[in-house]
């Protein structure tokens, strides 16, 4: 597969690790005790956004070249999986 396809799929794996990582250590202002006026009490106190960034780069990469890898090394081809149908050619 091109570079381009490994990008595409990078992109896609770190949003979806990002939505599963931001719940993560997450506690209100209400839990806080301190809500600053104007915001929903609901709202996170400390998002640690960058480090939730971070971890999630870091994990999409590693699920990436795992990904990569499966690809490249042969292990898993197209035919190993059930097809619905056949085509012509098989």
């Amino acid at each position: 597969m091109a570079i381009g396809t490994y990008l595409a799929i990078y992109f896609i794996v770190w949003w979806t690790i990002l939505f599963a990582i931001l719940p993560w250590g997450v506690r209100t202002q209400a839990e806080e005790n301190h809500v600053e006026p104007g915001t929903d009490p609901g709202a996170p106190a400390r998002p640690m956004l960058v480090k939730k960034a971070i971890a999630t780069t870091i994990v999409a990469a590693i699920i990436t070249s795992g990904l990569f890898w499966i690809g490249t090394s042969g292990v898993v081809k197209l035919e190993d999986f059930p097809m619905p149908f056949k085509t012509d050619n098989q």
